[in-house]
């Protein structure tokens, strides 16, 4: 086990030490106070900052015994100050202390000890441990500096979480230092164990620690090489001990009944740990109940471990309760849990009252585990944790292995549809080496399918989720109905024509589970029509009669529309649609939203993946609600809605984090990459784009990549590379193997044809627009007759027939909603007539393209479309300072560019001009500037327009 050797994260934090930095060379002094739960870093923090401190001598007195006297904090701060100064002086008694610092402050005498002018770093570790006395001095220093100090004094303090708030440290610059972040977790983690960590307990230690540094390293260095290489099970309870170790402090000092009432607020809290706190009225009758004052709680909110605010309990955070927990003997915790049974009501909280006595259990009852299964069946009114929760007792109470098998596998399932992959993951690994029947087996494989469809490769997901329906066809055909649905979804993300077309073949009519305790999701059913509407609907049906299976119509739509049959597959995937204005289950209507978007409804496509969000929420299926938002996003991307596609992708990227599903977050990250190449600059798109390909390469995550690698492209268009854009998209687009998702590739097909136009690549253009037009027929897509006509304008010989296409393209730009693609038509209508000589008319279309990209949000596109309006005189540039105001319009236009690293034909191509007609330019400008290289013109350019040199 290695130790950490540097601060992982903590970007916020080390700029709050750098701007303290800054104060102190511009002469000024300054504090900063770091607050934090214990093991998160405060103390690596400041040692480091102490460490990397270069203005002066650094100050840091050594801890303070337990019990401290009046003004030892100050006597030890300055016993550093004379062994940093190199000074005999012994440190003055506690009174002259104080009266020194009421004398003179603390500068004045920190002076006396170390001389000098250069700025001076006082470093305290654990402020809230020193004596009053030497806290509040401390503090009135930080408060009241010096206003033209001889020496500046910087104040580095930190603090535990829970005295951040004390009154003497009010108004002092406060960070506090939160969990670290997944990536920088993964790092610490890495130094700590090296790369040889299976990727399964990786994510398991992670979860466990909840970004606390010192918890993860106490849990890895308790493992052994082979427990952390996967080769052997992990030691149960994982974090025995570690929590103890890191929060332990916290604990000890309370006293006996203190600790007692809190196991029982923490023990209220397992039935569902994600809940906002315990109900405080049980709590406190099961307190009494067991001979305990309610009082006994007061010393924990005083040390501020519990808040109790109304009827809740709320602990500081999860890791305190769950070190209240794990840090009691087993007798206790099982008598805590039995004190709460006994006073919960059995009839109103029936599934909570069955929890708290199967964990007062000591051994196997069958007749308990029976009542937990029947408890949270479908249909009563229980989340997915607490059901969950109550299928994994069940399973721990139950000696048959076969049924064991099934209540773990449901638990399974419902943790994974609360959003908590890594417990459904556990609670999967304990089936792994039981001998079930095919049909536990194929549930079994069918959460495990599940699971891999939002981490993992989609082809393993695909792979077992069709295992799962084979086994599961003879007896449970609703189940693999289901599974079937996800395999598509695997085999669609994954870009795989033909997998889908497998997935969706024919298969078993379903019928409904009968065994309750196999039971997941509750079952689709439709809802019932009342007597009263239903004769007023056969007068007057407002829609076509729908038929008695939905996803029957569904697979049958879009097994015809991929066979390339749409006109057909309308009709079932319209019945798809019609059914979902009085759906409220949100699988149904996701796929609903997905027949929208086959058919070219876009905006149906958002209406019903908004209804699909709302329904989800108000279910509580976090597992459902990442991959919703997913698609809502994807849908008012294509309507244009570029604003309300980032906030849900955003939302989404949240969501999908949360759930520990990083498929779909890679989802939301290529979707982010499209919006930003609307309304951001190259940069945003590199990052989301980037951020997407990290995960959907190796996840085989094709229409991620495809969106991903579009995004990419079409920044590099508007920052005028049309080669770069077409060597991204070139791949991707033309036929053969290695091309892009099937679905995706014709969408990004007219960000192709312009790259390859403006590039010399006229031929490859043509075909590319032919390919178009025979996608454009099927009405899939409502933008692409107007996007076919720019593609045939773009394409057309140089002679007057492409004004009448851009006219066409304009005119059918008017029957959508595309403000964005519009304006693209009509900046390149304009750049085309202003190539024609026609600089009156390139003007008036490149004013309205300008409306249309700002109207949209797009500033790079209008910035591009303002140069083009300089270009014909409308706006010509204000005259530089220095050397380039002698430049012509065109010559400052072409030096600006190369300045930006583009090569002549990169610029040519840029500004609609030859190659020669820029080296023509490019020699005037090098005489009029007196430059003999690119290098000095960029060098130029950059100090003259950004006042400084080039970095």
């Amino acid at each position: 086990m290695r130790r950490p050797c540097r601060i992982y994260g903590r970007t916020t934090e080390r700029a709050a030490v750098e701007a303290l930095w800054a104060q102190l060379r511009s002469a000024r002094g300054g504090t900063l106070l770091l607050a934090g739960e214990p093991g998160l870093g405060r103390s690596a923090l400041l040692a480091r900052a102490a460490r990397a401190f270069t203005l002066g001598p650094v100050l840091r007195p050594r801890p303070l015994p337990a019990h401290p006297r009046p003004y030892d904090g100050m006597r030890a701060l300055l016993r550093a100050a004379s062994e940093g100064g190199g000074t005999a002086a012994p440190p003055p008694p506690p009174y002259r202390v104080g009266a020194g610092l009421r004398t003179a402050g603390l500068t004045q005498l920190l002076r006396q000890y170390i001389p000098g002018e250069t700025p001076l770093l006082v470093c305290v570790d654990d402020v809230h441990l020193w004596d009053g006395p030497s806290r509040a001095l401390l503090a009135s220093a930080a408060r009241h500096p010096e206003p033209k100090p001889h020496r500046p004094i910087g104040l580095l303090l930190s603090t535990a979480e829970h005295r951040a708030d004390e009154p003497e440290f009010a108004g002092l610059p406060l960070v506090r230092l939160g969990p670290l972040d997944e990536r920088a977790a993964t790092a610490l983690l890495h130094d700590l164990a090296g790369a040889d960590v299976d990727p399964s307990v990786r994510s398991e230690l992670l979860s466990e620690a909840e970004g606390n540094p010192a918890v993860l390293a106490a849990l890895a260095q308790r493992l052994t090489p082979d427990e952390l290489g996967g080769h052997r099970p992990l030691p149960r309870p994982l974090v025995d001990g570690a929590l103890w170790a890191v929060f332990g402090a916290r604990l000890a000092p309370l006293p006996p009944p203190t600790r007692q009432l809190l196991l029982l607020a923490a023990a209220a809290h397992e039935p569902d740990p994600a809940a906002a706190g315990a109900d405080a009225s049980p709590v406190l009758r099961a307190a009494r109940e067991g001979g305990l004052d309610p009082a006994a709680l007061d010393p924990a909110e005083a040390a501020r471990v519990v808040y109790q605010a109304g009827d809740r309990v709320t602990f500081g955070s999860s890791l305190l309760r769950r070190t209240v927990y794990t840090g009691a003997p087993s007798s206790q915790r099982r008598a805590a849990h039995a004190l709460l049974a006994s006073v919960t009501d059995a009839d109103r909280y029936r599934l909570r009252h069955l929890l708290h006595l199967a964990l007062a259990a000591q051994g196997p009852d069958a007749a308990l585990a029976d009542a937990l299964v029947a408890a949270a069946a479908p249909g009563t009114p229980t989340s997915p944790t607490e059901r969950s929760a109550a299928l994994s007792r069940a399973a721990d109470l139950t000696a048959h292995e076969d049924t064991r098998t099934a209540h773990l596998t449901a638990a399974a399932e419902y943790a994974r549809m609360a959003g908590d992959a890594r417990r459904a993951r556990r609670l999967l690994a304990a089936t792994r080496d039981a001998a079930s029947p095919d049909t536990v087996h194929g549930r079994t494989e069918r959460v495990r399918g599940s699971l891999g469809l939002g981490d993992g490769p989609v082809g393993d997901a695909y792979q077992a989720l069709l295992m799962a329906a084979e086994r599961l066809d003879p007896l449970d055909a609703e189940a693999a109905l289901e599974a079937r649905m996800e395999a598509v979804d695997a085999a669609w993300a994954a870009g795989d024509h033909h997998a889908c077309l497998a997935a969706l073949a024919d298969g078993p009519h379903p019928a409904p589970s009968q065994d309750p305790a196999l039971a997941g999701a509750p079952p689709a059913v439709d809802p019932p029509v009342p007597a009263q509407d239903e004769a007023l609907s056969q007068a007057h049906p407002p829609f076509p009669s729908p038929p008695p299976d939905p996803r029957r119509d569904y697979r049958t739509g879009l097994r015809t529309a991929l066979d390339g049959h749409l006109t057909e597959a309308a009709q079932p995937l319209r019945r798809v649609l019609d059914r979902a204005h009085h759906d409220d289950d949100p699988t149904r209507l996701v796929r609903a939203g997905a027949a929208a978007l086959v058919l070219g409804d876009i905006p149906a496509a958002c209406r019903i993946n908004a209804r699909a969000l709302a329904a989800s929420r108000s279910k509580g299926l976090a597992a459902l609600t990442p991959r919703i938002l997913e698609h809502l996003a994807y849908a008012e991307l294509r309507a244009g809605q570029h604003a309300r596609a980032r906030a849900h992708a955003q939302e989404g990227l949240r969501a999908a984090h949360r759930a520990g599903q990083r498929n779909v977050a890679a989802s939301q990250h290529a979707i982010l990459a499209l919006v930003a190449s609307v309304e951001d600059h190259a940069a945003a798109v590199a990052a989301h784009a980037g951020a997407a390909l990290e995960i959907a390469r190796p996840h085989g995550l094709l229409q991620a990549v495809t969106l991903a690698e579009w995004a990419l492209a079409r920044a590099d268009l508007c920052r005028g590379r049309p080669l770069e854009a077409v060597a991204r998209l070139g791949p991707l687009t033309r036929p053969g193997p290695g091309r892009g998702h099937f679905a995706v590739r014709m969408l990004a097909l007219p960000c192709f044809v312009e790259a390859a136009v403006l590039s010399g690549a006229a031929a490859e253009a043509g075909a590319a627009v032919e390919e178009f037009a025979l996608w454009a027929d099927q009405g899939a897509d409502p933008q692409a007759p107007a996007q076919l006509a720019r593609c045939r304008a773009l394409a057309a010989p140089p002679d007057d027939t492409a004004d009448a296409l851009y006219a066409l393209a304009l005119s059918r730009h008017e029957t959508g909603h595309g403000d964005f693609e519009r304006a693209r038509t009509l900046m390149l209508y304009g750049k085309w007539l202003r190539r024609r000589r026609r600089p009156a008319e390139a003007r008036n279309r490149l004013r309205d393209a300008l409306v249309g990209f700002e109207r949209c949000g797009a500033p790079a596109w209008a910035e591009q479309t303002r140069a083009e309006l300089r270009a014909t005189g409308d706006a010509p540039d204000p005259v530089p300072a220095g050397g380039l105001g002698r430049l012509t319009p065109q010559q400052l236009r072409i030096a600006r560019c190369v300045a930006e690293g583009a090569t002549n034909r990169e610029v040519a191509l840029n500004l609609s001009v030859s190659p020669r007609t820029v080296d023509h330019h490019l020699r005037n400008v090098f005489a009029l500037l007196g430059v003999r290289s690119r290098t000095e013109l960029s060098r130029l350019v950059h100090r003259t327009e950004h006042g400084g040199p080039q970095p």
